[in-house]
């Protein structure tokens, strides 16, 4: 069935839209959104839909397809949404009404159902996709005309402090505002935002996903403790944020840092911050797309080393994929598991991804899912 008819079936009324909002994979700039610096993400086309229409008696009702999730629907009054309620996956769509409702939108009541081909857990804002999808159709249901844009930032106020997950602005900024084709970099300080040309088909390449199937969860301790120690490097050189270290002068900065845990998230922040407008520069010039290869493996070997958020299983895909001839490879995502990207020629697609199943087999993991990622739509209404 369809998510309108698994939705007619469920409320006893036609869908008023369906909506859809992608996940993303980021191809540079890790753990750097939340201290204002650099990211370059594109949206998959792996969505999560939602099926909805308003309801006039001030009641949330969410129900989801997910096969991880209890299948019963959720039923919340919106006067009683409020942080901190933990009512499960059911957090980011009521997250999402109520910080459009806090932010002063006349958002009533409404059936919501969901549907969704991103994976859970890794590493590719599914919960991102959950939240715009949300939104969008509440602002459509609504007449409310939100900017893209703005619509990122609610659904950001909705993880950050409604779910309590401390998550920069990337992801939801990606499944809102990407478009076909194309890279997105955007500045995290000020929001701007150039759409970059990325075929990589033209050229003879695949860029390939792995999920390893290692969970991860962001609002666990580990990656609020980076956040945390990004702070305090920041305050410790007394700059706004670790966005204002200038490469050039990292060394110079890194010796006034005490803390060795401290100095390892600077440096890989402000290197990071540096790979990103490199690659942006690869791409954006008439060299090789090639190029942008080493500067993947040099991500990843920051965020194993200094930022210490891969995983044996990423760092098998990434040591395997260079082996069996990839261009370049890093872990996209938080880390503590999810997903790597591999950069590939279109002929060793075959050779790189056998030798990953193998690895994987011979250590004992669980086989990875492997598909190849291509640049795909933002945000839409589907009907």
């Amino acid at each position: 069935m369809t998510v309108a008819d698994v939705f007619h079936e469920l409320y006893g009324r036609a869908a008023e839209g369906v909506w859809a909002a992608p996940g993303r994979v980021n191809l540079i700039g890790e753990h750097t959104d939340y201290n204002d610096g650099f990211v370059m993400p594109f949206a998959l086309p792996h969505t999560t839909l939602a099926a909805a229409g308003h309801r006039d008696d001030g009641v949330l009702r969410l129900h989801s397809g997910s096969p991880d999730v209890p299948g019963e629907v959720v039923e919340l009054p919106l006067a009683e949404l409020a942080p901190g309620r933990a009512d499960g996956w059911a957090d980011y769509p009521a997250g999402v009404v109520w910080a459009l409702r806090d932010a002063g939108y006349p958002v009533g009541g409404a059936d919501l159902h969901f549907a969704s081909t991103v994976p859970h857990g890794a590493g590719l804002s599914s919960s991102a996709a959950l939240e715009v999808a949300t939104a969008l159709a509440l602002s459509d249901l609504y007449g409310l005309g939100i900017e893209r844009g703005e619509l990122a930032v609610l659904c950001r106020r909705a993880e950050n402090a409604y779910v309590g997950a401390p998550t920069g602005i990337m992801d939801q900024t990606a499944s809102a505002c990407c478009t076909s084709g194309h890279a997105l970099f955007l500045d995290t300080r000020d929001l701007s935002q150039r759409q970059v040309p990325f075929d990589l088909a033209a050229h003879g390449l695949r860029l390939l996903v792995v999920d390893t199937r290692v969970k991860h969860a962001h609002s666990d301790g580990e990656y609020g403790k980076r956040r945390a120690g990004c702070e305090a490097g920041a305050a410790a050189l007394d700059v706004p944020a670790l966005r204002d270290v200038p490469y050039a002068e990292l060394p110079a900065a890194l010796a006034r840092l005490e803390d060795p845990e401290v100095r390892r998230l600077v440096r890989h922040v402000v290197t990071e911050n540096e790979r990103v407008e490199r690659t942006i520069a690869l791409l954006s010039s008439a060299s090789d797309v090639r190029a942008i290869g080493p500067v993947l493996t040099e991500g990843h070997a920051s965020l194993r080393d200094d930022f210490r958020v891969s995983c044996p299983e990423l760092d098998l895909v990434v040591d395997t994929a260079l082996a069996a001839g990839a261009l370049g490879a890093r872990m996209t995502g938080g880390g503590f598991g999810g997903s790597a990207i591999v950069l590939t020629e279109e002929a060793a697609v075959a050779t790189v991804t056998s030798s990953i199943d193998k690895a994987f087999a011979s250590a004992g993991y669980p086989a990875p899912r492997v598909f190849p990622a291509v640049p795909s739509q933002g945000a839409h209404r589907v009907s």
